[in-house]
C-alpha cells in the first residue's frame, strides 16, 4: 500500500507532469542506493537548496522525488515571504520549510523541532545551505504550559506526544509559545505537531492576535482525536480571530476560500488583500523546466 501511495505521488505531482519518466528513474534509483548503503546522501529541492537524504526520512526523500514536496503550500510560502519577514516552522521536522524561506527567500526564520535525532539532522541541513545566520534554532515542544512530555522518536514525519501504548519515546521539554516568540513576530508561521495543535494553539493567543501575522500553514488531519481534540473548532476559532481557510494555486496565483479546514495542509488567511497582492507580486521560482 505504502509503495503504491508513492507512486501516486510521484506521478500525479504537479512538478513531475511533464518529467514522469525521470520521477520514476529518481524513485527506483534512490531506492536502489538506500538499500545497498545506509550513508546519507545529499539531494537538489527547491530552485537552489540542499537537503539531507537518508533512508526513513520520508519527507526529504518527498523533496527528491519531486522538488518540492508539499508543492501548493512550499509554492505559497515562496510566493509570499520577503527578506524583511520573520517565519516561524513549529514542527520543522529536518527543515524542508525552513530552508526555503531562509535560503530560497531571505527571511529570518525561527525553527523549532523537538525530537533531538531530528533536531540534529535540521542543523546539518542549515550548515548545509549556508544559513545558519538567518536561522534560530529550538530543541523544544510547544504546548500550553512548561512541562516535560515524552514524544514518540522513530517514526520520523509523525513523531508527536506519546500516548500510554507509544514505544521508543524520548522526554522533551515543552514551553508556551507566547512565552519563547517575545521579539520576533512573525509573518507567517508553519504548524505540524501532528494532533497536539489544540495545546498549541493555547499557548500562542498573543501571536495570533498580533497584527504582523498575516497567513498559517497548519496541518489538520483528525490526529487531534488521539487526545481527544475537534479539529473542527480549531478552525470555528481561526475565524473569530480573523483567519479564513484557504487552498492555494501557484500556478494562477489565487487563494481559493475552502468552507473548513482540508484533510491535510490549510492556509489561514488574515488580511487577504494584502496577502494576495504579496502572491502576485512576488518573483517566480524556477524549478523541475517550470517557471512559476
Amino acid at each position: 500500500m505504502a509503495l503504491l501511495h508513492t507512486i501516486d505521488f510521484l506521478l500525479n505531482h504537479p512538478l513531475n507532469k511533464n518529467q514522469k519518466g525521470q520521477a520514476i528513474w529518481r524513485f527506483l534509483k534512490w531506492q536502489l542506493k538506500s538499500r545497498l548503503s545506509s550513508e546519507s546522501s545529499v539531494a537538489n529541492y527547491g530552485e537552489k537548496s540542499k537537503i539531507i537524504v537518508k533512508k526513513g526520512l520520508s519527507g526529504a526523500t518527498g523533496n527528491l522525488y519531486s522538488g518540492l514536496h508539499e508543492f501548493e503550500d512550499m509554492s505559497f510560502l515562496l510566493h509570499f515571504l520577503r527578506p524583511t519577514d520573520n517565519f516561524v516552522d513549529l514542527g520543522a521536522n529536518v527543515g524542508s520549510y525552513t530552508i526555503l524561506a531562509s535560503n530560497e527567500r531571505g527571511a529570518e526564520t525561527i525553527s523549532i523541532e523537538p525530537i533531538p535525532q531530528t533536531f540534529e539532522i535540521l542543523q546539518q541541513n542549515l550548515q548545509l545551505n549556508d544559513v545558519t545566520s538567518l536561522v534560530t534554532c529550538m530543541n523544544i515542544g510547544m504546548g500550553n504550559e512548561e512541562r516535560i512530555l515524552k514524544f514518540t522518536k522513530s517514526l520520523d514525519t509523525i513523531n508527536h506526544v506519546a500516548k500510554d501504548y507509544d514505544t521508543d519515546t524520548v522526554d522533551v521539554k515543552v514551553g508556551r509559545f507566547d512565552d519563547l516568540i517575545t521579539l520576533n513576530k512573525p509573518t507567517l508561521i508553519k504548524i505540524d505537531v501532528e494532533g497536539f495543535e489544540t495545546e498549541v494553539l493555547k499557548g500562542m493567543k498573543i501571536a495570533l492576535a498580533n497584527e504582523n501575522m498575516k497567513a498559517i500553514i497548519i496541518e489538520l488531519n483528525g490526529s487531534g482525536g488521539r487526545y481527544g481534540y475537534d479539529e473542527k473548532l480549531i478552525n470555528e476559532n481561526f475565524v473569530l480571530l480573523g483567519f479564513k481557510p484557504y487552498a492555494y494555486n501557484p500556478y494562477t496565483r489565487s487563494l481559493n476560500e475552502l468552507g473548513g479546514h482540508g484533510p491535510h495542509n490549510t492556509i489561514y488567511v488574515k488580511d487577504l488583500d494584502f496577502v494576495s497582492k504579496r502572491l502576485k507580486s512576488a518573483e517566480p521560482y524556477k524549478i523541475r523546466g517550470q517557471k512559476i
